[in-house]
């Protein structure tokens, strides 16, 4: 590692504010229908987000929607609590996968590296369906905004070798005049 980016981390916040949201068309219906829907991806990231020492600031579950993705970026934006969005879900090539659509017009600037080592990451794991996913991360207005495929071992590969490795880093870069 650099100079520069050891320097970056060693100033960088050590705790940060993030709120979940899993992006599940099934799962919503599920839940009001008054059933307990099974998050495993967003427990993996509430569970790995609390064992790094971050906080969770919030934890939603909602519909494949561009409304609803939208309305809870706009929250995540405006909220002083929140330092980072991190959404699974909705980001494969079906027409109801709604997630980068509805995220990319908000992002001032976005982090293609996120996206493109996630890829290689997961081509080593699991070959060359990894180019079905368009993870994506960037920033806004100081938040950081992350989209992950909906699935279990994706969600844990993402936050444990490119996202919490760099939450602080990338959040004190994004903030800088």
């Amino acid at each position: 590692m650099s100079r520069v980016a050891e320097l970056h981390k060693h100033m960088s916040p050590k705790s940060v504010g993030i709120s979940i949201v899993t992006c599940s068309t099934s799962k919503f219906t599920q839940r009001k229908a008054g059933e307990k829907p099974d998050d495993k991806s967003g427990d993996i990231i509430e569970s790995l987000v609390l064992r790094a020492g971050h906080r969770v600031v919030g934890r939603h579950l909602i519909s494949d929607s561009k409304q609803m993705i939208r309305s809870r970026v706009r929250k995540t934006i405006s909220s002083p609590r929140i330092d980072a969005l991190i959404i699974t879900g909705g980001t494969g090539l079906s027409p109801r996968d709604l997630t980068i659509e509805s995220v990319s017009a908000f992002l001032q600037k976005e982090i293609p590296g996120f996206g493109e080592l996630f890829r290689k990451i997961s081509f080593e794991k699991i070959g060359s369906a990894a180019m079905l996913s368009r993870a994506l991360a960037g920033s806004s207005k100081g938040k950081l905004i992350f989209c992950l495929p909906g699935s279990p071992d994706a969600v844990e590969t993402a936050m444990q070798q490119l996202i919490l490795p760099e939450i602080g880093h990338m959040l004190k870069v994004s903030r800088e005049h």
